[in-house]
């Protein structure tokens, strides 16, 4: 939200400047683009969500592995539990609660993980999309670039700004 203020601030702050301020020929120029629509159609974005969904896979893998551990302990504990001794009985409803708090935190820790991984493997494509953006916006003048993903401006007056989606997207190649 501090982010919308702050471009919302700027963009009248700069509208209110090129309109009184400056001569009547001069204008604030802005950049509009989708960032994701940018992100998907970079070469190594099949790869980086390749990358993702076999990470994806491996941890889906494991937890299911841990799940069917924990599921086949849990029934030998059902079909035993009638026969088994007080301290046997106490012994295997301990473990079978470790086992379970154990696999409750490697699905917290992996959903971490993964967000990590993630961030990790799309971090050079943000990278080359922001240092594109840098390009164009000192090229082009621009005063700033808004990403319309967001929703934070939901309408763009074409008279004011420049769609720049189909220059970055080139840019990108």
């Amino acid at each position: 939200m501090k982010r919308i203020l702050v471009l919302l601030v700027a963009f009248v702050s700069l509208n209110a400047f090129a309109q009184g301020g400056a001569t009547s020929s001069s204008s604030v120029k802005v950049g509009y683009l989708s960032y994701q629509a940018a992100i998907k159609a970079m070469a190594d974005y099949t790869l980086a969500q390749q990358k993702l969904t076999d990470l994806k896979a491996k941890y889906q893998a494991e937890t299911k592995r841990v799940e069917d551990e924990f599921n086949r302990k849990y029934e030998e504990f059902l079909d035993g539990q009638r026969d088994f001794p007080k301290s046997i009985l106490q012994k295997r409803q301990t473990e079978l609660q470790e086992l379970m708090q154990k696999n409750i935190a490697f699905k917290n820790s992996s959903v971490e993980q993964l967000a990590k991984d993630e961030a990790e493997i799309f971090a050079p494509l943000y990278a080359k999309l922001n240092d594109t953006l840098a390009k164009m916006c000192a090229e082009k003048g621009f005063a700033f670039i808004i990403d319309t993903d967001a929703k934070a401006v939901p309408v763009v007056n074409p008279l004011m700004c420049e769609d720049i989606n189909q220059a970055v997207q080139n840019a990108l190649k």
